[in-house]
């Protein structure tokens, strides 16, 4: 906890203003390329979800480092995940910036996503190049695990999102109504009425009386940061449309899946499959197997993007689709952070937000519950050995604790020699 330090008086260095009191001489400032650095090391360990990411981001920058304080570091996971978004990509451009402005940011960014993003481009090239040559079983394999890691992700989430009965309830009327409509529109409803659901009928508890999470952006940046985040959401969709251009279509669809995720990376599942599977970009298989092959990677879930961008055959591929995809969907969580960190402190005690959001993450819960069913395991599914494949590696993820890309690994290659 924050009484752990000792309290440090002056002079002083502010993290984000009044966050941290650090004395100028203890540490070397740092700069975009020392903080590129950091954050590639941090992008090529971190396996095990956003969860195990911000403990990694805790030990580097709270207790080895000490670049923020416990309290301030707890605050800026509170906001980031009150948001839509990758929340510990959001922290950790949180700190970029705080450290070296934009370019921290972008450092920051670029450090921790990258590596996984390569990969994960070099797989779809393999697939992309290889054809039917690559055996149909490993990517059944992938896809079965696929199910193991959503179902985890549900039962997971369900059990910290969903505590009670009234937002139990509220998760399977959210998962019955995306089935009933599917479709991105059907999900944003869900969302949106979640959300509505959640300001009427939810209490949220008193607010401890932690200290705010002041910034270094000015009120009028944050404004100017909202209106390009909200600008490009209403103004891709019309340029797509008035243009005929299927490349803006594309990156319409990765930058409103960034700027609509509640909830964590497997969240994008049912919101790229509902845009990339229905045009013919990316096939219902070969997505599936991207995202069990994403488990199988360090960094965020939202470098699946790089792949998708990759893995298509039109209007984007390659290293290029790659890269332009990578760019759109994390876009938003950078406009929507910086926008709204000078308004975190007002906005973070006001019980209505806080009880919209409670019914937002019990549907965005519901989402992924339908999501398991349609069209994970419809498609990974298909008898008695591969309920039990995906029962065994369940298994594994959850009692046996084994890390995702162990688990990936041993899937696809009991899918190649089995199935």
């Amino acid at each position: 906890m924050a009484g752990d330090y000792p309290r440090l008086r002056s002079p002083r260095v502010d993290l984000l203003p009044g966050t941290l009191c650090v004395p100028e001489a203890s540490r070397t400032p740092a700069t975009s390329w020392s903080i590129f650095l950091i954050f590639l090391r941090l992008g090529l360990t971190s396996f095990g979800g956003p969860v195990a990411h911000l403990g990694y981001f805790r030990e580097a920058f709270v207790t080895r480092r000490r670049w923020l304080s416990e309290q301030a570091y707890a605050e800026l996971v509170a906001l980031c995940q009150f948001l839509p978004g990758p929340a510990s990509s959001q922290v950790g451009m949180a700190i970029g910036l705080s450290q070296a402005g934009y370019r921290g940011a972008l450092a920051a960014w670029a450090g921790f996503t990258l590596p996984s993003a390569v990969l994960l481009m070099l797989f779809a090239q393999s697939i992309v190049d290889q054809g039917d040559s690559l055996a149909s079983g490993a990517l059944h394999g992938l896809k079965i695990v696929a199910f193991a890691v959503v179902a985890q992700a549900v039962w997971g989430m369900a059990r910290t999102l969903c505590p009670d009965v009234p937002r139990r309830g509220m998760m399977l009327v959210a998962a019955v109504l995306a089935l009933l409509m599917p479709g991105a529109l059907g999900q944003v409803a869900v969302i949106v009425g979640a959300g509505v659901l959640g300001c009427i009928f939810f209490m949220p508890a008193a607010n401890s009386g932690a200290n705010s999470l002041p910034v270094g952006i000015t009120q009028k940046a944050g404004a100017l940061w909202l209106a390009l985040f909200v600008a490009l959401l209403l103004g891709l969709p019309v340029l797509a449309y008035s243009l005929q251009s299927t490349t803006l279509n594309v990156l319409d669809a990765f930058y409103r899946a960034g700027a609509l995720v509640f909830g964590g990376g497997h969240v994008l599942l049912p919101l790229l499959q509902a845009e990339v599977v229905p045009s013919g970009w990316v096939s219902n298989d070969l997505f599936l197997a991207g995202y069990g092959a994403t488990q199988a990677v360090p960094g965020p879930l939202f470098t699946f993007a790089a792949f998708l961008g990759s893995a298509m055959q039109a209007p984007l591929s390659g290293w290029t689709g790659g890269l332009l995809c990578l760019l759109a969907i994390f876009l938003p969580s950078f406009l929507i952070l910086a926008g709204v960190l000078p308004f975190w402190a007002r906005l973070r005690g006001r019980p209505r937000i806080q009880a919209a959001m409670l019914g937002v993450n019990a549907g965005v819960v519901g989402l992924l519950l339908a999501t398991l069913y349609q069209p994970v395991g419809t498609s990974a599914i298909h008898g008695l050995l591969d309920l039990a494949l995906a029962i065994i590696a369940l298994i594994a993820l959850m009692a046996g604790k084994l890390p995702p890309w162990l688990v990936v690994l041993g899937g696809a290659v009991v899918g190649w020699l089995a199935l």
